[in-house]
C-alpha cells in the first residue's frame, strides 16, 4: 500500500482539519492512504480523528527563525518519510514546504508544496529574508509541484528563482464546499462587521479596533466583533491582555474561537479582513460563499477574492482610517444594495473558488507522479 501512501505535513492539526479535509476525504476516495504529520495540537485533534487517518508527530516551533535550529526538524521529517516511504508528500504552510520538502528530496521522494502565505518575514522584509528565500530554493528546486494561492505570491517566487515557471501554478486557496457554505438572508438591524481571524498583528486586528473606535458615534447601533484564537506561540500576537482592555472599553465584542464560523457569519452584516497581505484568505471566501459583502485590505490574497464596488470594498493597508471609511459606506447603503454586493460575492466564489478545482489540480499532479514511478 505504500505505493498509494501520502505523508500530508503542516505546523499544526488545526490547520489540517480546517483547510484540507475536503481534500482529504477526496484522496481517500480516490484510493489513497493519508498519513498526516503534525504537531499535537487539541483544538484539532479531535476533528482529526473523524477523517479517520494516522497522525505522527513532528513538534516544531511555529514563530521561531533559527534555521540551525530547525535542522533538526529536517532530521525528524527524514525519519517519518524514510518510514512511511509515501508515493508522494504534501506540504502545507512554511516550514512544513522548506524542511519537509529537503528530507523529501533527501530520499527521492517527490514532493508537491502548497504556498498559502508569506508569512511575517515576508511581509516585514528584515535581513532574514535572504536566508529565507535560499532555503526555499533548496526545498522547491526538485518539487513535483508548488501550488500558489494567489498571482502575486506566484510572481515572487519566479522572480526570486525560489520556484520555476514550469513548477508553479495557481490554485483558488484551499477551495470552498460550496453546499456546506451557502447563502443566508442578511441580518436586519444596525451592522455587525465581523472579522474572522487568528488574533495577529498581521491580520489588522488593530486597525479593527481602531476602525470601530470611529465608527461607534457615526454608526449608532453597529456591532464590530471578533472571532477567532489567541496565538501567543506567534510573534505578531494580540496579547490577552489586551483583547481584555478592547472588550473591556466596548470596541468590540470578542466571539472566542469555534470549529464552525458558519452560525456567526450568518448573524453578520459584512465580514472584514484588513490584513496586511494574505494567500488567499478562507474568511474571505467562506463569507463570500455565504453572501455576504466584504470589507478587505486592498493587499494580494484579498483584492482575488473582493472586487472593490462589486462584492465589498477595499480599503489601505495599514490605515484604520481608510478601514472605518469602508466600512461606513457599506453602512450608509441600503438592505437591497447591501444584498446585492453579497449576491455578486456568492457569484464571485461560485465562479472562481470551488473546492471541486483544488482536489482536482492535486489528483492529477499525483496521477503523473504515479505515472513517472511506474
Amino acid at each position: 500500500m505504500a505505493h498509494r501512501r501520502l505523508v500530508i505535513a503542516a505546523n499544526s492539526s488545526w490547520n489540517i482539519v480546517t483547510f484540507r479535509s475536503g481534500l482529504i476525504r477526496a484522496l481517500k476516495a480516490a484510493g489513497y492512504e493519508v498519513v498526516v504529520v503534525a504537531p499535537d495540537d487539541p483544538s484539532g485533534e479531535e476533528r482529526l480523528r473523524t477523517l479517520a487517518v494516522e497522525r505522527i508527530d513532528a513538534r516544531l516551533d511555529r514563530s521561531g527563525l533559527n534555521p540551525l535550529a530547525d535542522f533538526g526538524l529536517v532530521l525528524r521529517y527524514r525519519r517519518i518519510l524514510k518510514d512511511q516511504r509515501p508515493a508522494a508528500f504534501l506540504g502545507f504552510t512554511i516550514k512544513p514546504n522548506i524542511y519537509g520538502c529537503i528530507a523529501a528530496r533527501t530520499l527521492g521522494i517527490p514532493a508537491i508544496a502548497n504556498i498559502s502565505g508569506l508569512g511575517t518575514v515576508f511581509i516585514r522584509r528584515g535581513p532574514l529574508l535572504a536566508l529565507v528565500t535560499v532555503l526555499y530554493r533548496a526545498a522547491l528546486s526538485r518539487a513535483a509541484a508548488v501550488f500558489f494561492q494567489n498571482p502575486d505570491d506566484l510572481a515572487l517566487f519566479v522572480e526570486r528563482r525560489m520556484v520555476r515557471h514550469d513548477q508553479a501554478q495557481l490554485l483558488p486557496g484551499s477551495g470552498i464546499d460550496l453546499g456546506r457554505y451557502s447563502p443566508t438572508p442578511l441580518p436586519d438591524g444596525p451592522p455587525a462587521f465581523l472579522l474572522i481571524a487568528r488574533l495577529l498583528g498581521d491580520k489588522g486586528v488593530r486597525e479593527f479596533v481602531d476602525a470601530a473606535r470611529q465608527l461607534r458615534h457615526e454608526v449608532p447601533g453597529a456591532r464590530f466583533q471578533l472571532l477567532g484564537p489567541l496565538d501567543e506561540g506567534n510573534r505578531t500576537s494580540i496579547r490577552s491582555d489586551e483583547l481584555d482592555s478592547w472588550a473591556s472599553e466596548g470596541a468590540i465584542e470578542y466571539l472566542g474561537e469555534t470549529d464552525d464560523v458558519r452560525p456567526f457569519i450568518d448573524r453578520a452584516t459584512a465580514v472584514v479582513l484588513p490584513s496586511y497581505r494574505e494567500g488567499l484568505p478562507r474568511s474571505l471566501l467562506e463569507a463570500g460563499a455565504m453572501a455576504r459583502p466584504l470589507v478587505a485590505s486592498d493587499v494580494p490574497g484579498c483584492r482575488e477574492v473582493v472586487i472593490d464596488g462589486e462584492t465589498g470594498f477595499l480599503c489601505r493597508t495599514r490605515d484604520s482610517g481608510s478601514l472605518a471609511e469602508a466600512m461606513k459606506k457599506l453602512s450608509d447603503l441600503s438592505a437591497e444594495e447591501r444584498q446585492a454586493l453579497g449576491e455578486a460575492a456568492r457569484r464571485h466564489v461560485e465562479k472562481k473558488f470551488s473546492e471541486t478545482v483544488v482536489i482536482d489540480a492535486y489528483l492529477a499532479e499525483l496521477g503523473k507522479i504515479g505515472q513517472a514511478g511506474s
